[in-house]
């Protein structure tokens, strides 16, 4: 069975940082693009990053660029993402997801087949 798994969530003040994983269990994410979308209190889920299958390619969506960093590591089958400079307006429930192929990943959560359960990041003083 594919699995997804997000970890890494918590709480942080403002100007702090967090890395939050997606593990993989049940297949190898070598060839699957990676998304990581997030939903805050109220409002639509929307896209934050994503990575290729090959990793040479990556998105970021404007409100997360030059704070966030997506990366993967195929022998641990895992995908992370690096967050600096947190804003309270980052908090959301986060989630990682995949599709089959995807060399030129899109942000559309549409695009994917295969979703985590979340993990929750707070940014508070």
């Amino acid at each position: 069975q594919l699995q997804l798994v997000e970890s890494g969530g918590g709480l942080v003040q403002p100007g702090g940082s967090l890395r939050l994983s997606c593990a993989a269990s049940g297949f190898t994410l070598d060839y699957y693009a990676i998304g990581w979308f997030r939903q805050a209190p109220g409002k639509e889920r929307e896209g934050v990053s994503c990575i290729s299958n090959n990793g040479v390619i990556t998105n970021y969506a404007d409100a997360v660029k030059g704070r966030f960093t997506i990366s993967r590591d195929n022998g641990k089958n895992t995908v992370y993402l690096q967050m600096n400079s947190l804003k309270p307006e980052d908090t959301a429930i986060y989630y990682c997801a995949a599709y089959w192929g995807g060399s030129y990943p899109g942000l559309s959560m549409y695009e994917y087949d295969y979703w985590g359960q979340g993990t929750q990041v707070v940014v508070s003083s």
